[in-house]
C-alpha cells in the first residue's frame, strides 16, 4: 500500500516529467512552424518578384493566389530606392502610418532575418503569425498549470502532516493531563493529612505550592487542542505571578527587570496557557545565561496591539539557527526535548491569534523574543 505522502511525491514526479516533455515537444513544434512560415515568406517574395518582372500580361493567377493566400503572417515590403512601405495583415493607426510601419519593420527585423528581393532592391520583413505566437505561449501556460498543481499537492500534503501532528500533540497532552490527575489527587490528600500531624508550616506551604503548580500544569495540558477560555486580564499580573513562582526555583544570580506601564494592560488571554509561555521563555533565558544575568520584560501597547519583549544577556543564537528554534526537537540542551518554544508558538499563534518570533540575537550578548497580541 502506498502512503499518501508517497502518492503525492509520485504525482509530483509524473507532473514534472509531463511538463518537461510538453515543453520539449512544444519547442520543436514551434521551430518547425517557424521554418514553415519563413518558407512561405520566401515563396511570397518570389511571387512578388514574378508579378513585378512580368510585363507581357501573361497568366499570373498562381502568383496572385499566393499573395492573397497570406492572411495570417504580418509582412512589410520596403522599397529601398523610393522608401515606400507596403503592409499586409497589420492593423494601421489613423495617423503617422509611415512611422508606425518603420517601427514595426525594426521589430520584425530583430526577430527574423528579412527576405531580400535583390532584383528590385526591396526587402520583405515579416513576423510570427497569431497562431504561432499563441503556440509559443502555450508551453509556459502549461508549465504554470502543472506548477500550480504541484504546489497544491505539496500544500495538501503539508496540511495533512500538520493535522496529523496536531492530533498527536493533542492526544499526548490530554493523556499527560489524565495521567497526572491521580498522583496530584493523592498528593493533595497527603498534604491535608500532614497538616493534621502539625508538620512544619513553611515546609507544607512549599509542598502545597508545588502541588498547585502540578495542578496548573495538568490543566495546561488538558487545554491543548481545546477552545481556551479567554478573559480580559492584566498581562502585567500574569508575568509577575509566573516570575514569583520561578524566582525561588532559579539561580539567585538571576535578576528580573520589569519595564511595564503604570496603568493596567488588559488583553483577552487564557491565563494558565499564557503563563506557560512566559515560564518557557524565562527558563530558556536562564539556561542561556547559565544561571547568571538579567532577564528584561518590556511591555508596550498601541491602539490595537500589545507588545511584550523578553530579553536575556546570555550566549545568543547563531543566525543559521534563527528559523529552526521553533521547530519540534530543536534544542541546545543536553537533556532538552526541544518542545518548549514549539509549545509557546502554538499557544500564542493558535490559541491567542497572536505572533511570537525571535526579534534579535547576538552571540555572547543576548537574545530578545517578541510576543504580539491583538486587543
Amino acid at each position: 500500500m502506498f502512503t499518501r505522502q508517497t502518492l503525492t511525491y509520485l504525482f509530483v514526479i509524473l507532473a514534472s516529467v509531463v511538463g518537461i516533455l510538453s515543453l520539449v515537444l512544444s519547442g520543436r513544434l514551434v521551430k518547425e512552424l517557424s521554418k514553415e512560415e519563413r518558407q512561405k515568406m520566401e515563396i511570397w517574395a518570389l511571387a512578388t518578384e514574378s508579378i513585378s518582372r512580368d510585363a507581357s500580361g501573361s497568366d499570373l493567377s498562381l502568383e496572385l493566389s499566393i499573395l492573397q493566400g497570406n492572411r495570417s503572417i504580418p509582412v512589410i515590403l520596403h522599397d529601398e530606392q523610393s522608401g515606400r512601405l507596403e503592409s499586409h495583415n497589420i492593423r494601421l493607426p489613423d495617423k503617422d502610418r509611415a512611422a508606425f510601419l518603420r517601427e514595426k519593420m525594426k521589430q520584425f527585423g530583430s526577430r527574423h532575418e528579412p527576405v531580400r528581393l535583390t532584383e528590385f532592391n526591396q526587402t520583405l520583413y515579416f513576423d510570427d503569425s497569431y497562431t504561432l505566437k499563441q503556440l509559443q505561449l502555450f508551453p509556459y501556460i502549461q508549465f504554470f498549470v502543472i506548477a500550480l498543481f504541484i504546489g497544491l499537492a505539496f500544500f495538501a500534503l503539508n496540511r495533512s502532516q500538520r493535522a496529523r501532528q496536531n492530533s498527536i500533540w493533542v492526544g499526548l497532552s490530554k493523556e499527560t493531563a489524565h495521567q497526572l490527575g491521580t498522583p496530584i489527587s493523592s498528593l493533595i490528600a497527603w498534604i491535608e493529612y500532614l497538616k493534621l500531624k502539625e508538620m512544619d508550616a513553611a515546609l507544607l506551604r512549599e509542598i502545597e505550592k508545588d502541588t498547585n503548580r502540578l495542578q496548573m500544569i495538568a490543566e495546561r495540558f488538558s487545554r491543548i487542542g481545546s477552545v481556551p477560555d479567554m478573559r480580559e486580564t492584566d498581562i502585567r499580573a500574569v508575568v509577575r505571578q509566573t516570575l514569583s513562582y520561578l524566582e525561588k526555583r532559579l539561580s539567585d544570580q538571576i535578576t528580573f527587570s520589569l519595564l511595564f506601564p503604570a496603568e493596567p494592560v488588559l488583553v483577552s488571554i487564557n491565563e494558565p496557557l499564557f503563563g506557560w509561555v512566559i515560564e518557557n521563555l524565562t527558563k530558556n533565558a536562564a539556561d542561556a545565561m547559565q544561571g547568571e544575568g538579567t532577564i528584561t520584560f518590556r511591555l508596550s501597547e498601541k491602539k490595537n496591539q500589545v507588545t511584550l519583549d523578553i530579553s536575556d544577556s546570555g550566549k545568543g543564537v547563531a543566525k543559521s539557527n534563527f528559523k529552526k528554534i521553533f521547530s519540534p526537537g530543536y534544542t541546545t540542551k543536553e537533556r532538552g526535548w526541544g518542545l518548549g518554544l514549539t509549545l509557546a508558538k502554538r499557544i500564542v499563534e493558535v490559541n491567542h491569534n497572536g505572533k511570537i518570533y525571535l526579534l534579535k540575537s547576538e552571540l555572547d550578548k543576548g537574545t530578545t523574543f517578541r510576543i504580539l497580541l491583538r486587543r
